[in-house]
């Protein structure tokens, strides 16, 4: 389902001023080592492959690679070295509300956002009364998105996202949106999601979620993968590191 073929990512840290003679002639005499601090390898050969209808978690510090590699798979990013093959539809859950309009009220930005995730206007209205309902948020419809919490914005996003069930889903810290009694809901609209078939690339910094959810677990340090197997075995001796 998707295939994660030795992986790397490099960014720039530096800013890149070629436009003067003056940077000209020291970017020509500057010292090749200190050129390669500017290089930061988010990831580094990343090699493993999720299998249909696999949930797998992604584990690790801040810092570790997990988003990067989320954006790599969802095509966001195009990584540096290696490839990533997917067979299947993605519906990528890496940054809720990142498609809304501020300004727009919340019924506006239903469409909006149901849009950008490529869903039909014929579709979002018969879908719009589930997607209010999950969300909680029917009496704050014609209220602008500027005016929400975080939470709330989050929770109208999730409830866009998750309204069909997507072959392959990209999960980024979601679960912790809202309030408990929403995280609740999440996990349980996960749970369905995973029983239907869904194949799930999944990153928390919850250990308990991932082992709720996950059948196998990859855990990256620095940008590269420590150990990847079984959910208990690598979530456990995760956290003695942690500890240690």
């Amino acid at each position: 389902m998707i295939k994660i073929d030795n992986v790397s990512m490099k960014f720039n840290l530096g800013i890149e001023k070629d436009f003067s003679m003056k940077q000209a002639f020291i970017n020509l005499f500057a010292n090749r080592k200190k050129r390669k601090k500017d290089e930061f390898w988010a990831l580094k050969d990343v090699d493993f492959h999720v299998d249909k209808g696999e949930v797998v978690g992604l584990i690790g510090s801040n810092g570790a690679g997990k988003s990067t590699l989320l954006k790599v798979v969802s095509g966001v990013m195009k990584p540096t070295k290696g490839k990533v093959v997917v067979n299947g539809v993605i519906s990528p859950m890496i940054e809720l509300g990142a498609g809304f309009d501020p300004d727009l009220t919340a019924r506006e930005n239903i469409y909006l956002n149901g849009a950008i995730l490529g869903y039909s206007k014929k579709f979002l209205d018969e879908k719009f009364d589930e997607i209010v309902e999950f969300s909680e948020l029917r009496e704050f419809l014609d209220v602008p998105i500027k005016n929400f919490s975080s939470g709330m914005t989050a929770k109208l996003a999730f409830s866009i996202a998750t309204i069909v069930n997507p072959e392959i889903l990209i999960v980024d810290e979601i679960l912790s949106v809202g309030d408990i009694k929403f995280q609740e809901k999440s996990k349980n609209k996960m749970m369905e999601m995973i029983k239907g078939g869904t194949t799930v690339l999944y990153v928390s910094h919850s250990l308990q979620s991932i082992k709720d959810l996950c059948t196998k677990v990859v855990w990256l340090e620095h940008g590269k993968v420590i150990k990847m197997g079984n959910t208990k075995e690598v979530c456990d001796q995760y956290y003695k590191e942690q500890l240690g």
